[in-house]
């Protein structure tokens, strides 16, 4: 099975991308033979999209390649970091050019959508949003948690939820991934 992982945002220190990396990891401990592959939308490098651009450029290489990525994988893990209660320009920049070469973006594959905040909000209206759209784009959403207050319930030299209640609410959301 192979997993790509990623968050949705540019942060050199993003924590939705550790969350991802995170999560993928428990699914790997879940699953035999779970080859994962963690993205980092800093190498995606775009313009930001406009039709003029597009015809300007065609498609460009980054998008092509984002989007391959997604259908040579088994399922896919985001975890969405917030900016005003919305996708980061990043994020929403690479969606508006994969989903010009094929609306279906997720291309059918399985889905775990998460977020993660500094905040008690855990990033949760950006999550509805997702999860909500997703299917829009052939995306299968089997599980969706937001993690609030990251710092509090998230080790960083560890690299895992420190809190016991939502390591077991992600274990059961990563679960539905292959059942």
């Amino acid at each position: 099975m192979k997993i790509v992982a990623f968050g949705a945002s540019t942060s050199r220190n993003s924590i939705n991308k550790q969350l991802a990396a995170h999560a993928a990891s428990l699914l790997a401990e879940q699953q035999a033979n779970t080859e994962i592959e963690v993205l980092d939308l800093n190498d995606f490098d775009l313009p930001l999209f406009s039709q003029d651009k597009e015809e300007q450029l065609g498609q460009p290489d980054a998008a092509k390649a984002f989007y391959q990525k997604l259908g040579e994988s088994d399922a896919i893990i985001i975890s969405f970091a917030e900016h005003n209660g919305s996708y980061t320009a990043a994020y929403k920049n690479i969606f508006d050019w994969a989903s010009r070469i094929d609306q279906k973006v997720f291309q059918e594959k399985p889905m775990l959508l998460l977020s993660a905040s500094p905040g008690p909000g855990g990033a949760g209206s950006v999550l509805t949003v997702a999860t909500g759209s997703a299917p829009y784009f052939a995306g299968d959403v089997k599980a969706s948690l937001s993690i609030p207050s990251f710092y509090d319930n998230f080790d960083m030299q560890s690299g895992a939820l420190s809190n016991t209640e939502l390591k077991q609410q992600l274990v059961v959301a990563v679960a539905k991934l292959v059942n």
